[in-house]
């Protein structure tokens, strides 16, 4: 079999349609093998696709726009959507079903102390009408950190991605009182991008119909079923916890089936990153996306 190069960016279950092409066998079943990595700290999954050990990356559009605001022309594009929807949560110390957004201001939440993370939450609490300057954040590093920070008592809140939050509310060290994504609304938050000859092969083709399949499969899939077909790729997550992640992340809606990035994604994610992430300029489409392949 031909072996296809995967990197993410961030490796959660929130990234579960790619995932899943591996898990599901769905890249076999279009004849893929594959490896996977993650890209280290600080370094853009969109390096792999320069240096050629990366066929396909998770990857988000910020990265471009922000690229071509500098004045530099990216060469990879993003070709496929992941997630139509922020995937963080909130986890405080205690349950609060009727949680209000204000209540942040003043209060000490542990936070991404930069990227992607950082600016849709900020958008969120403009969103939300609160002032994000009010709040007290605690920066400690990256994901596993934050999450060691909380349970070491640091914070009220935290903000992390599945399936974090459900590991914290399973082992009684926090509860979840709300999901960032319905604050943001819907964005291209999260895509796949390639170089634009890599398109044009058999091999990107496959790969295409592959994720097309797994984007079908994780919403006509039972949480139970998806959960225990990625185990493997989460061995210090529990079964139940997996479950219950992938079970909310399908009802949030962040995984709808379509494989292109829309424009209407694309335009939210200008208005975010012009509010909250320093953006100057309206880039047009074709300038960041390109059309999935087709075969």
């Amino acid at each position: 079999m031909t072996t296809i190069n995967i990197q993410f960016t961030l490796f959660s279950a929130f990234y579960a349609p790619l995932i899943a092409t591996m898990s599901g066998g769905f890249l076999r079943e279009e004849g893929l093998d594959y490896e996977w990595s993650v890209a280290k700290p600080g370094v853009s999954a969109l390096t792999a696709l320069e240096d050629g050990s990366a066929h396909v990356v998770q990857s988000t559009l910020s990265q471009n726009l922000m690229a071509l605001d500098g004045g530099k022309t990216p060469r990879a594009v993003h070709f496929a959507q992941v997630n139509e929807m922020d995937g963080f949560f909130l986890t405080g110390r205690e349950p609060d079903a009727g949680f209000d957004w204000k209540t942040l201001e003043g209060a000490e939440v542990v936070l991404f102390g930069g990227g992607q993370p950082l600016v849709m939450f900020k958008w969120a609490c403009h969103k939300a009408g609160i002032d994000f300057d009010k709040i007290k954040a605690i920066n400690v590093g990256g994901a596993a950190d934050m999450d060691r920070a909380f349970r070491d008592g640091q914070g009220q809140y935290v903000q992390q991605q599945g399936p974090f939050p459900q590991q914290l509310e399973a082992d009684g060290a926090g509860h979840v009182v709300a999901q960032v994504g319905p604050m943001v609304g819907p964005c291209g938050f999260s895509s796949l991008a390639a170089m634009p000859e890599w398109l044009e092969t058999d091999m990107a083709a496959a790969f295409t119909r592959a994720y097309a399949k797994a984007r079908a499969y994780m919403n006509e899939e039972s949480a139970a079923g998806i959960a225990a077909s990625m185990k493997s790729f989460f061995p210090k997550i529990d079964g139940a916890v997996l479950e219950d992640c992938i079970g909310t992340y399908q009802k949030l809606g962040c995984w709808t089936p379509h494989v292109e990035i829309t424009a209407p994604a694309y335009e939210a994610m200008l208005d975010i990153y012009q509010y909250a992430g320093g953006l100057k300029t309206r880039f047009a489409y074709e300038q960041v996306c390109a059309k999935p392949p087709v075969g």
